[in-house]
């Protein structure tokens, strides 16, 4: 049974921004949002593999805190982690207030 591509992406997104630890939340549910629909089947194919990993595996993966596993070396987890700064870059500052 083929999934609609709609459907699939919606199913990810909700896995990406409800993973339980809240620092993988804000990296994963926003790349899933910005890049997830004009991810290939292919790509989406690998962004649900790396999604049934651990979030503290994968967390540490992304900031390079442990060496990501052969497998999860990808040019999906290459655009999350370009992604994580230009999320970070693009938030406001606050005045502390």
């Amino acid at each position: 049974m083929t999934i609609d591509h709609d459907a699939r992406l919606r199913r990810l997104k909700f896995r990406a921004w409800h993973r339980g630890f809240r620092e993988a939340d804000l990296i994963l549910g926003p790349f899933a949002d910005t890049h997830g629909p004009n991810l290939t089947p292919d790509q989406l194919d690998v962004l649900e593999a790396l999604l049934e990993q651990s979030d503290r595996e994968i967390y540490a993966w992304i900031v390079g805190q442990e060496a990501t596993p052969e497998a999860f070396e990808t040019e999906i987890m290459a655009m999350i982690r370009k992604f994580r700064f230009e999320a970070r870059d693009s938030r406001p500052i606050g005045d502390g207030a």
